[in-house]
């Protein structure tokens, strides 16, 4: 045991329970995604679901209760999913004072002038998934950003023990950017899809419908929000999500847009299958269709490297260690 580290018994978890704070539409990501594997990782989590006090008792009311809730649990680290404005940074700045505060940035590759950077200096440590954004929070004088990435939460995405590849070619997300024109575009090839999610015609699907498509599908589409035209999608200009790990975490065959830096994730054409163009799409969805065992010795190749290397248990563990913690 290195004994130069704390150890890490009680967090306080800072996040929406409910998917932007709308019961409506169930639990959202951050809570099946990053509380479920802290409840499963470290012995006492407690949750401060801020959205949902802050709707019912506003904005002061809510932060004042964050400073009481964390003085009287005394966590050995505050652990933030902040969305927008709903925290006060004087708050967050007494809490840092007195407590070990971290809060992972989801979204830098578009808003870290706007956002991330006003924000940064009320915690102790900041994340972020974009490799270049670490530089640009030295250069506004931040100096504790680590750099991490979305991962899977291994302990609820896994493969269905005997789940038939009874769907063809299947997309989970909502119809933003170039979506629709894809989908159609691939419907007019003659290729069976189906599309999940708000704005499609079968609707949005809960968190266990979802792992079942992907158990499912033969083939499990990645789509970028980026433009698109008949010639081309514009390559490396999107970010990495989770969606990217979550898929071959429950031993489906992935099928993606190429993104910058994936490569430095999975090993492509042998864990993964990525495409530049509507054309290679289209070429690749009617090989992999057609090639079942190749297509199954990939999607089991990507399963095995994601429960090595890019599960959230293991993201946190190394966070935590940048950190100075140990569980």
């Amino acid at each position: 045991m290195n004994s130069g580290l704390k150890v890490l018994r009680k967090i306080l978890y800072a996040g929406m329970h409910f998917d932007y704070g709308r019961p409506s539409q169930g639990t959202s990501f951050e809570f099946n995604n990053f509380y479920r594997t802290l409840q499963r990782i470290v012995p006492s989590v407690v949750e401060f679901d801020f959205m949902s006090i802050c709707q019912e008792s506003g904005r002061e009311a809510m932060n004042a209760m964050l400073l009481e809730v964390a003085r009287r649990e005394q966590p050995d680290l505050i652990f933030f999913i902040l969305f927008t404005d709903q925290f006060d940074r004087a708050v967050l700045r007494k809490l840092t004072a007195e407590f070990t505060t971290f809060n992972w940035f989801c979204d830098d590759h578009w808003r870290f002038s706007s956002y991330s950077r006003h924000y940064a200096p009320c915690f102790t440590y900041v994340s972020t998934t974009d490799p270049r954004a670490i530089e640009r929070y030295r250069e506004s004088g931040y100096e504790h950003a680590l750099l991490t990435q979305w991962g899977c939460n291994h302990f609820d995405y896994a493969p269905s023990k005997g789940a038939t590849r009874d769907l063809d070619v299947t997309f989970v997300g909502q119809p933003h950017g170039n979506r629709r024109k894809v989908i159609r575009r691939i419907e007019n090839a003659g290729v069976p899809v189906q599309a999940y999610g708000q704005g499609w015609p079968h609707g949005r699907i809960s968190q266990d419908e979802m792992i079942s498509v992907f158990n499912r599908s033969k083939i499990n589409l990645n789509l970028s929000n980026s433009s698109w035209n008949i010639h081309s999608f514009i390559r490396g200009r999107q970010q990495i999500k989770g969606r990217n790990f979550e898929i071959p975490g429950c031993g489906g065959f992935l099928l993606s847009n190429y993104v910058e830096g994936i490569g430095r994730f999975y090993e492509i054409d042998r864990e993964i299958v990525c495409f530049d163009s509507p054309h290679e799409l289209l070429e690749k969805i009617q090989f992999y269709r057609m090639h079942d065992s190749e297509r199954e010795r990939i999607a089991r190749a990507g399963y095995e490297r994601t429960v090595r290397d890019h599960t959230y248990e293991r993201r946190f563990n190394d966070l935590f260690r940048q950190m100075g913690f140990q569980r």
